[in-house]
C-alpha cells in the first residue's frame, strides 16, 4: 500500500507561484504528491490551467467559472469553456457553484450558470467541483431538480455542518477537506470524522487555506500531507490508509492515470 497523495484542488496559475512554480511542484513530489488538479475560475484561468497541465505531467486541469465571476462571463466565454472540456487533460468542471456570502454576482445569475454546468456534467460525464458558501440549501435545491442518477463530483473545501455532509453523501458526491480541519476551534474536523474514508478526498486550495503550522502563509501542494495526517489522527487510523483511500477515490472520480 503506497503513501502517495493527490491534491485535488489547487490554483497553480495564481501569481503567488510565478517566482518558484517549478520548485513548488518539486517539493510536492518530494512529499509524496503524485497528481495535482489545478482549477479554473474563469476563462483565462481555465486556459492557464490547461497550459500548466500540458507543461507538467503530474498536473491535470479543471475548467469552469467561479460564482464570483459568472456575472462577467459572456456567452462566448461559456462556449469556449465547454470546448475546453474536450482537452485530454481536463478531468472536471470547476470550480462552479453558488456563493451568497460575497454576492460578487447576482444570485439569479449564479443559479443559471450552475444549472448549465450541472447539465454539462450529466451530458458528458465530467465530475463537478462545487463551491458553496452561505448557499448550501440553494445548491442542494438545484441538484434535487434533476434525477440523482448520473451526478458525480465533489464539494470542495467543505465547511458545512454534519447534516449538510450527510445530504451531500446521500446525493452521491464526495467531500474534500483542506487545511481548515487543522485550525484551532474549527468545527470541520468533527464533521470530517463522520464522513466515510471511501467518500473523502484531500486538497490544499492553495495558495489559500494553509494548514497549521503554516497558517497565514502561502499554501502549496506539498502541504496536502498535513491534511491527510490530520484525517488519520481524527479517525484513529494509519496515515497510509488515508493516503491510499483518498488517492484511490480521486483516481476513480477524476479518471486519473494510475501511478
Amino acid at each position: 500500500m503506497n503513501e502517495y497523495l493527490i491534491d485535488t484542488h489547487a490554483h497553480l496559475d495564481f501569481n503567488q507561484f510565478d517566482g518558484d512554480r517549478d520548485m513548488v511542484l518539486y517539493r510536492a513530489e518530494e512529499n509524496g504528491v503524485r497528481r495535482i488538479i489545478t482549477i479554473g475560475i474563469d476563462l483565462a484561468t481555465s486556459r492557464k490551467s490547461i497550459e500548466l497541465a500540458e507543461q507538467y505531467p503530474m498536473v491535470h486541469a479543471a475548467v469552469g467559472i467561479h460564482p464570483h465571476d459568472v456575472a462577467k462571463a459572456s456567452p462566448a466565454d461559456l462556449e469556449e469553456i465547454k470546448a475546453l472540456l474536450e482537452h485530454p487533460k481536463v478531468v472536471a468542471i470547476g470550480e462552479v457553484g453558488l456563493d451568497f456570502y460575497y454576492h460578487h454576482s447576482p444570485e439569479d445569475v449564479q443559479r443559471k450558470f450552475l444549472k448549465i454546468f450541472l447539465e454539462w456534467s450529466l451530458a458528458g460525464g465530467k465530475p463537478l467541483i462545487i463551491h458553496t458558501r452561505d448557499a448550501d440549501a440553494a445548491v442542494l435545491g438545484i441538484l434535487r431538480e434533476r434525477s440523482r442518477a448520473g451526478w458525480n463530483g465533489v464539494f470542495h473545501c467543505f465547511s458545512g455542518d454534519a447534516r449538510m455532509a450527510e445530504k451531500v453523501l446521500e446525493m452521491g458526491f464526495h467531500i474534500s477537506f483542506t487545511g481548515n480541519i487543522t485550525f484551532k476551534n474549527s468545527t470541520s474536523a468533527a464533521v470530517m470524522a463522520k464522513v466515510p474514508l471511501e467518500r473523502l478526498m484531500v486538497e490544499t486550495d492553495c495558495p489559500f487555506m494553509a494548514p497549521v503550522p503554516h497558517r497565514g502563509k502561502r499554501n502549496e501542494p506539498a502541504y496536502v500531507q498535513l491534511v491527510a495526517q490530520k484525517i488519520a489522527e481524527v479517525k484513529g487510523c494509519a496515515f497510509h490508509t488515508v493516503a491510499a483511500q483518498t488517492t484511490g477515490n480521486a483516481i476513480n472520480l477524476f479518471k486519473l492515470p494510475a501511478f
